[in-house]
């Protein structure tokens, strides 16, 4: 069987028992078809000295450390499966030690730029909504965009009976994020109106009627190209550096300030839906830096003639 065959059987697989998001199989089938051009076509069969050659190689290309150390990844995973499948006896990426990579500390948005951004949205209560859902809930920007009408808080007439959204994150695992009252009221505000929102023609209602946020586009919802479009556009309404405010920089403001606010890291997992709390304490490092800070100026020890 060639290389392209197993591999597009491991996406298969990575799809149907994994539950892998497209974005992510792209990323596989990048990284090992990279693999497999340095390997000639035969990745399968590769040794570990092979694919050390191919990590020095992407070094030499000048890939970042992140970037070589994903790729690695994707290979150990192709690997393990073609070891279950019975198709190697042994796993070549074993003793390959992948690149250090240093986790940058985010760039955190203070609360008092947050209410620029929502100070800015003005009378938009879709573009109001959306950054209360990014910022209340910490969600995902493909999260954000596909939510569906079905996944939000019951409501009893005007009344919200629950406040839990259903999050359906990577791998499809689920989990439920509370909302806090302005953003329930910013979903109020924007359900009143959605209706509007929809495109005619049945065919197209028709796909975009599910979703909190439809669109007249094939996916019938709004894309997150078009999410980070309009934050742009909003960044600079609120005189601030569009660079700096994303989707990603919402959540992680919601993780750092919750953190900040006394919340438990395992509970900000959870909330964030990170399957390694490894992943979630690059926050605390925010506020390591911040506890430094204040040592510095306030501790008795630290000022001259302290001692």
């Amino acid at each position: 069987m060639s290389d392209r065959a197993r591999i597009e059987a491991f996406l298969e697989m990575m799809s149907a028992e994994r539950g892998a998001a497209a974005n992510t199989l792209d990323a596989y089938a990048r990284d090992l078809a990279d693999a497999s051009e340095f390997c000639a076509g035969n990745l399968s069969g590769a040794s570990g000295r092979d694919l050390a050659a191919w990590q020095a190689d992407l070094s030499a290309r000048g890939m970042a450390a992140s970037t070589s150390a994903r790729k690695l990844s994707a290979a150990r995973r192709f690997f393990r499966f073609l070891f279950e499948e019975g198709d190697r006896k042994d796993d070549p990426t074993a003793k390959i030690d992948g690149p250090k990579t240093a986790r940058d500390v985010p760039d955190v948005l203070s609360r008092e730029e947050l209410g620029q951004l929502i100070n800015a949205c003005g009378e938009d209560l879709r573009l109001k909504c959306l950054v209360e859902l990014l910022y209340g809930a910490g969600l995902r920007a493909s999260e954000l965009v596909s939510l569906t009408l079905g996944s939000l808080p019951r409501r009893k007439g005007a009344r919200w009976v629950t406040q839990d959204i259903i999050i359906r994150g990577k791998g499809g695992k689920e989990r439920l994020c509370p909302l806090g009252g302005p953003a329930l009221t910013s979903l109020s505000g924007w359900l009143a109106v959605r209706e509007d929102s929809l495109p005619a023609g049945s065919l197209a209602r028709g796909r975009a009627e599910p979703f909190l946020f439809p669109s007249r586009g094939k996916q019938g919802h709004l894309t997150r190209r078009r999410l980070g479009q309009m934050l742009d556009t909003l960044a600079l309404a609120a005189n601030l550096n569009p660079a700096r405010v994303h989707p990603h920089a919402l959540r992680h403001a919601y993780a750092t300030h919750l953190l900040q606010g006394g919340a438990d890291l395992r509970s900000v997992q959870t909330l964030l839906g990170h399957a390694d709390i490894a992943t979630t304490q690059i926050y605390t490092h925010v506020l390591t830096d911040e506890l430094a800070e204040l040592l510095e100026t306030s501790h008795p020890l630290a000022r001259p003639g302290g001692s």
